[in-house]
């Protein structure tokens, strides 16, 4: 199992925010109803800005068994997301999870 699949911490750490293109309305791909306009060229993940965040995509437990209920359909940001950068170990750490040596291979 990917140590992503073990840990889910970005989704639950970080706003969301992607072009509206990305919409499936819009001829994208991430569907309408998780995600929530912020202006006429952005839309946000719904959920990524709560207090804690956590996609409302993301399903299972966080640091034990995760996934995305729209991994092939996710947005740009989602995609571009590094599994051992900088960022993923901040987002590991506030779950109290090691970084990842390395990072992904």
């Amino acid at each position: 199992m990917s140590p992503c699949q073990s840990c889910g911490a970005c989704c639950a750490s970080f706003r969301v925010d992607f072009s509206v293109h990305e919409l499936l309305s819009q001829g994208g791909s991430v569907p309408d109803g998780l995600a929530v306009e912020v202006n006429g060229q952005l839309a946000r993940m719904r959920g990524t800005d709560h207090a804690p965040p956590r996609c409302a995509a993301l399903t299972g437990r966080l640091g034990e068994q995760v996934a995305c209920g729209i991994y092939e359909w996710r947005c740009s940001p989602c995609r571009e997301f590094e599994a051992g950068s900088d960022a993923c170990g901040r987002a590991r750490a506030r779950l109290g999870l090691p970084t990842l040596e390395g990072g992904l291979h």
